[in-house]
Parts: structure tokens; C-alpha cells; sequence
């Protein structure tokens, strides 16, 4: 398997690093685009101006369009150009984009019942695409079907069946629901109050319904699965036409109101997505302006990054950005021998992290990580239970080999899967794999499109048992900017599933989950930082996961783009709300 970047670049990249982050200006915003990362400090080609096409690109196909059926940042990012869920992010760069707003409700919602219930109102005369109203029961109806049809749409989050107060489980979701009468724990009092009821109380609720899960869906047109072809909006542009694939082409949404909507501007008259693009050629489009944004966001690839860091010119439009995110090995603890502690140690101790950083790009895209929670994240400690010693660029393995004599598992083979997209990923676990041999342990690559990633293959407890599943590449990044929006979804039991699953550790741990559960419940937000701190410390007494770098993404800034701000509420990608044409 080829490196991501030949060894001689790494070097080069190294010291350019350095470079980049010693030539950021302290501007709060930029007029032009020649300022290494200043899309992280502020708007860099701020503009009003209208018309032109605003083209995406993407090296694979997402795993849906539906704002009900998806868990990728980037669409989650994306599909706020034709969905509006009740509350969203300002536009903002670095942590300024993690502050709410209102978007389809009027205000922040109103918290009774000790923080069980809470209330938003609609704002009045948003339509969508087909000039049709909205209310609030499409929301509602929007939450059916994305939290309790899993069957048919698994994709997203399931918050919502976890926390609502319903039917003990008797609610079977909106295509099977023969009495037609919906959740119970969800009132609709009029078409634009919507009322949530939940089990306990739930302190970030205003963070949670900023997931597209809550952007209206009329029941009248939902076509299940296949309602990914076809979204009614309620944005700024519509669908135009979908070539699953291959491309997908959004238009201005005339029923569109800025009246309604303080957020979205309608600069471009066309947006266009490729689907399906090699990375390198996304990397030399975005250069020569004939593709304006990295749809996912995760950078230049190994050989374009070592080009643009040697090079001051193209180095001053890039952005090196932290998003909130953490690159790891995900321990099955179901499967054997990682069921057994012992072999989990070991292998927190045996991977080689410094290799692995540099199979990723070096230091630029990540430092060394220990933790769970990423660096930029409230409630981060910094600490390592797993300490690694060198001898030079030799990885000292007493302790790895220490716990792997403990576990008894002797020689054994696994399997590791990864994203063959993703040519990091399969590089960073290639590596993984070169580090588990001087313990014993042989592990194979199976790789698979990010498309079907979660669906079909890593997390899939049933495809785990029988491919002999041992280790997971995950890339994981806040579902929402705080402790619990990063932690629950990939460490909470009640979040397994049985397809679209990202506890890919299948962690059920009783002390874990409690803690989660309470903390989320404390209105003082001191505390819940103090609790998410010792959820990630056991967590790694577990060694339920390998914490590899706490990744940070290099981005090519477009100079004929406008309006273009690297976020943290995305993962450190840009804010697509309202990126433009330069003129």
C-alpha cells in the first residue's frame, strides 16, 4: 500500500508547518485570499454579489441527501442550503461558529419541567419548494421517521427514541404505525408550536434539534429511503435534478424568503455537486477554480500538501484547522481476543502512534493524541494512561507485550477495516497493522466506500461476529460542540445499532452510560465538563478505543470563492450557508 506522502515530503511538510502557522495574520477578517489560515479568523472574500455557480466535489458519493439519513458532517453541512431544522450555527470562524441560532423556530426553545420539556414556535410564512406550508407537524413527522423508521432510514442519530418520553418502545415508527397517531411524547397544540416531552431532562436540547433530523418533511410526500432523490426544501435552493453517482445540481428555491430567513443569502444562482471525483483532481480543480469547495472537507491529499507547504504563494490559501475531531482505532470489545482487557491494553501500547501520524501527513493534520476528547472540545484533560517510550524512532514494546503474555492470546489474526476513499485512512491503518505484527497479532484490511461505511460494514455488529472484526479507522467529530455531543453517539450502549452504528466499540458500560445520562441532566454547565472529563478517562481505562492524533484538516482556499469561513461547528470545513462566486 502506497504512503500518503512520500518519506523525503514528510520532512518538508513538518517544517512548512511550522511555517503556516508562523505567517497567520491577526486580521479579523480578510478582503483577499492570500493569508494562510485566515478563513479561521474571519470571512475571507466577504460578498453580497449574486449569480454564477458554485461547484462541489466530493471523491465519493454520500451515503444519502436525506436530512433524516445521514450522520457525515458535511452533509449535515451541506444540507442546510435546502433543509432548515430548528436551530443552526452562525456562520462563524473557529469556535464563533459553534454558537446557536434560531433557524426554522423563531427563538431558542423554551425549557419547562425542569428541563423535560420544551417548546419552539415556527416562524410564520416559511414555505417550502412546492410553494406548500410549513408546520409543525411536518417536524414532528420529520423526527418519526428518521428516529423510529431504522429499518428503512438508519443512517443519523437516534437521540430523539433515546431520550423522547414514549410508548416504552411500542412506537414502531411512521411507515408501520397503523393508528396513524404518531408519537405521543412529540404535541403539535397548532401549526407552529411544537412541544417535546422527554424521559428525563436534557440541559443541550437546543444543540440536539440543530440536527437536520428536525427539517420538515411533509408525510404526504416522504418516499422513504428514496426521498434522498428528491427533498422538498425549505432553504435557499431546491433540488433541480440528481443523477445518483454522479452529480447533483441544487437551483434557487423561488419560495424562498429573506423575511423568513435572517441567515441564508442566495448569492449563486446554481450549485452544483460531482460526486465521484478523485481526490487528486479535486485538489488541481480547486486550484485552478474549477471547483470552489471540497464537499467533505478533509483536506488536500498527501502528495497536494506537500506541493502547497513548499510553495508561499499556495500556502497562503490554506487554512489548518482544528474541527473537533479525533482519528482512532476502535477496539471491538465483542469480538475476540479484544473481548479480553489485557489484549485491548496491549495494543493501546503497541501501536506506534508516530507513525501513523506520519502516514496521515505528519504533524500538520494532527498531533499525537491520548484522549478521547478532542483538544478543542469543553471538558478535555489532558493525561495518557498509555504512555509511549522511543528509543530513537523505535517504539519501546515491553508494556505492549507485557499485557498481550497477560491476555494469552498468543498469535492470532483479525481483521481492520477503513474507507478506500479515504487513502489516509487506509495508510493509517496499514500502519496499525505493521505495529500489531511485533506483538503477535496479524491483521488483514477490508476496505469499503464511505457510502456504505456505517450501513453495511464498520459498526454492523453482525458483520462484525462473522468477518472476525477486531479494529475500526474512525474519524469521529462533535455531533454538536460539547462533551456529550461528542461522547454519547460512539461510547453510550443505547446508541448500538444494528445498522448505522458509530459505538463501533460496542461499549455497553454501565458506569459509562450513567454518567452520560446525568450529566446531561445538570443544568450547571461546569459540572457536565467535569463529568464528560471522567467519562474519557474510563473510557480509556477500558481501552475500548486508541486514541491516535487529534486531527486537523489543510484545506485549499478557493480564490474565486466568496464568503468563506472555517468552522468549528463542521468539523473545521468551511460554512456552506452562503459561499459565492467571486466577480
Amino acid at each position: 500500500m502506497r504512503r500518503s506522502v512520500p518519506v523525503a515530503a514528510v520532512a518538508a511538510i513538518t517544517s512548512a508547518g511550522l511555517l503556516l502557522a508562523g505567517c497567520s495574520g491577526s486580521k479579523g477578517s480578510s478582503e483577499g485570499s492570500g493569508e494562510a489560515n485566515a478563513a479561521t479568523k474571519g470571512i475571507v472574500n466577504a460578498s453580497d454579489a449574486k449569480g454564477g455557480t458554485v461547484t462541489y466535489a466530493i471523491s465519493d458519493a454520500p451515503e444519502s441527501f436525506d436530512p433524516g439519513n445521514t450522520y457525515y458532517a458535511f452533509i449535515y453541512n451541506f444540507s442546510r442550503l435546502y433543509a432548515r431544522p430548528l436551530t443552526t450555527f452562525k456562520p462563524g470562524p473557529g469556535s464563533k461558529g459553534n454558537q446557536l441560532t434560531p433557524d426554522l423556530a423563531e427563538s431558542m426553545g423554551k425549557p419547562s419541567d425542569g428541563g423535560k420539556t420544551w417548546t419552539y414556535k415556527l416562524r410564520k410564512g416559511v414555505k417550502y419548494d412546492d410553494g406548500s406550508t410549513v408546520t409543525s407537524q411536518d417536524v414532528k413527522y420529520a423526527v418519526e421517521r428518521s428516529n423510529f423508521a431504522r429499518d428503512t432510514l438508519s443512517l443519523g442519530p437516534n437521540y430523539f427514541q433515546q431520550f423522547l418520553k414514549d410508548n416504552d418502545g411500542g412506537y414502531k415508527g411512521p411507515y408501520k404505525d397503523k393508528s396513524k397517531a404518531g408519537l405521543k411524547s412529540i404535541e403539535t397544540p397548532d401549526d407552529q408550536t411544537i412541544v417535546f416531552h422527554l424521559k428525563k431532562p436534557f440541559a443541550e436540547f437546543d444543540y440536539l434539534v440543530s440536527a437536520p433530523q428536525t427539517a420538515p418533511v411533509p408525510q404526504a410526500k416522504d418516499k422513504g429511503a428514496d426521498y434522498t432523490k428528491s427533498v422538498l426544501s425549505t432553504g435557499s435552493y431546491k433540488f433541480e435534478s440528481y443523477e445518483e453517482g454522479k452529480q447533483l445540481t441544487l437551483v434557487r428555491n423561488p419560495q424562498w424568503s429573506a423575511k423568513t430567513d435572517p441567515l441564508r443569502k442566495q448569492l449563486p444562482d446554481k450549485i452544483v455537486l460531482k460526486l465521484k471525483v478523485a481526490q487528486s483532481t479535486i485538489d488541481k480543480d480547486l486550484q485552478s477554480g474549477n471547483t470552489l469547495v471540497d464537499l467533505a472537507g478533509r483536506g488536500v491529499d498527501g502528495q497536494t500538501q506537500a506541493q502547497l507547504l513548499t510553495n508561499s504563494k499556495e500556502k497562503a490559501n490554506t487554512d489548518n484547522a482544528l474541527g473537533q475531531r479525533l482519528v482512532y482505532t476502535a477496539l471491538n470489545t465483542k469480538v475476540k481476543p479484544f473481548d479480553n482487557i489485557e489484549c485491548r491494553k496491549a495494543v493501546e501500547y503497541a501501536i506506534d502512534k508516530k507513525a501513523v501520524q506520519t502516514s496521515l501527513g505528519g504533524p500538520i493534520r494532527g498531533e499525537l493524541a491520548s484522549t478521547v476528547l478532542p483538544t478543542d472540545i469543553d471538558g478535555y484533560q489532558k493525561y495518557d494512561l498509555y504512555p509511549q517510550k522511543y528509543d530513537g524512532d523505535k517504539l519501546d514494546l515491553t508494556e505492549a507485550k507485557k499485557h498481550w503474555d497477560k491476555c494469552g492470546a498468543g498469535k492470532t489474526t483479525t481483521t481492520i477495516l477503513a474507507r478506500n476513499d479515504r487513502q489516509d485512512e487506509v495508510d493509517a491503518a496499514t500502519s496499525v497493522i505493521d505495529s500489531l505484527k511485533k506483538i503477535g497479532v496479524t491483521a488483514k484490511i477490508q476496505s469499503y466506500p464511505t457510502s456504505k461505511y456505517f450501513s453495511d460494514y464498520a459498526g454492523v455488529p453482525k458483520f462484525n461476529k462473522k468477518n472476525n472484526v477486531g479494529l475500526i479507522m474512525m474519524q469521529w467529530g462533535s455531533d454538536f460542540p460539547t462533551g456529550y455531543g461528542y461522547l454519547q453517539q460512539i461510547l453510550n450502549g443505547k446508541a448500538i445499532s444494528q445498522s448505522g452504528n458509530t459505538n463501533l466499540s460496542e461499549l455497553d458500560d454501565p458506569e459509562i452510560n450513567k454518567l452520560l445520562e446525568s450529566a446531561i441532566a445538570n443544568t450547571d454547565k461546569a459540572a457536565r465538563e467535569k463529568a464528560y472529563a471522567e467519562i474519557d478517562k474510563k473510557t480509556m481505562e477500558q481501552a475500548a478505543l486508541v486514541p491516535l492524533t487529534y486531527f486537523k484538516v489543510l484545506m485549499y482556499r478557493s480564490p474565486k470563492a466568496t464568503n468563506l469561513v472555517s468552522t468549528s461547528a463542521f468539523s473545521g470545513q468551511y460554512d456552506y450557508l452562503n459561499i459565492g462566486v467571486k466577480k
